[in-house]
């Protein structure tokens, strides 16, 4: 699921760039599918996809000690395309632990950028330990405090029979196949963090988790 917000506060830059200012008059909020951006399901909103903004999916599960969230985005790809480090783009995982939705008491925040070297680096902040922004290179599991963090390419897990859907909808009859995905070999750009469980919930309370992509001096996502 991806949501576009109206407005966003000023983040830190990556790896040393210039504070920056996120913020646009419109108030709607718009939600796209796995595969379709938002400019697809609300043409008036843009007129300019946004593949590097463009959120596929946020997976959440867990374990008996920590809760892992993967966050799928610039996708679905063909295997042989890179993966997709924009940044001017900031990525936020949001996680409501006190039983009111849309309120966010832990709000992860990761971008892009690449160092004097020309390598491609990720900086997180925001987690739920306490410490400074987490950075270091994609590709990499970087670990802190019982926290693991890994940016990079990765199969895309959506599992979906469209060829089956589009038979369906002009036959009116079901004829998907349990064997078959569209997405099948194809690739996305994903962030994944495991963090303990115990840093984040409150008794008694479920989590509530979305996400947010903004465009650095244009529209949010």
């Amino acid at each position: 699921m991806n949501v576009r917000l109206g407005r966003a506060s000023a983040v830190a830059g990556l790896m040393g760039a210039a504070l920056l200012a996120l913020s646009t008059s419109d108030r709607r909020a718009v939600a796209a599918d796995h595969l379709d951006p938002p400019t697809r399901t609300d043409p008036a909103f843009d007129t300019t996809p946004d593949r590097s903004a463009d959120i596929a999916d946020i997976y959440a599960w867990h374990t008996a000690d920590n809760l892992v969230m993967a966050l799928t985005f610039a996708g679905p790809a063909p295997r042989e395309q890179a993966a997709t480090y924009d940044r001017d783009v900031l990525y936020t995982i949001n996680i409501s632990n006190n039983g009111a939705p849309g309120d966010a008491e832990v709000a992860i925040r990761f971008r892009f950028g690449k160092d004097a070297a020309g390598n491609t680096g990720v900086e997180i902040s925001g987690l739920p330990d306490g410490g400074p922004p987490l950075v270091g290179p994609v590709e990499t599991t970087l670990t802190r405090n019982g926290i693991l963090a890994r940016a990079g390419l990765y199969d895309d897990p959506f599992f979906f029979d469209l060829q089956g859907f589009r038979d369906t909808r002009s036959t009116g009859t079901l004829s998907f196949v349990n064997t078959r995905s569209f997405f099948t070999g194809m690739n996305d750009t994903a962030m994944v963090i495991q963090i303990p469980r115990s840093r984040i919930e409150v008794q008694g309370h479920r989590l509530d988790i979305w996400v947010t992509s903004a465009r650095i001096g244009g529209q949010l996502q």
